[in-house]
């Protein structure tokens, strides 16, 4: 069974944000999903979220804006 991920990447903190949905969580980082279309659902929930909504789920979830991508290799 694959594992499916919906990531937020930000181009520095309170930069540019990127959302989307990958199978390759090295390529991506953000929330792990068992079912591609519940990944899809959140990430097409995420887009519609005004840019406040995504900057306080970052915050909660990585309050230090930290780098995640060397944890995962």
């Amino acid at each position: 069974m694959k594992t499916y991920y919906v990531y937020i990447l930000a181009s520095k903190r309170n930069g540019t944000l990127y959302i989307g949905v990958t199978n390759d969580i090295i390529r991506r980082v953000y929330e792990q999903f068992d079912d591609i279309e519940y990944a899809i659902q959140r990430e097409k929930r995420l887009k519609k979220w005004n840019r406040i909504w995504k900057l306080e789920l970052i915050e909660k979830v990585n309050p230090g804006w930290k780098d995640l991508y060397n944890d995962l290799v």
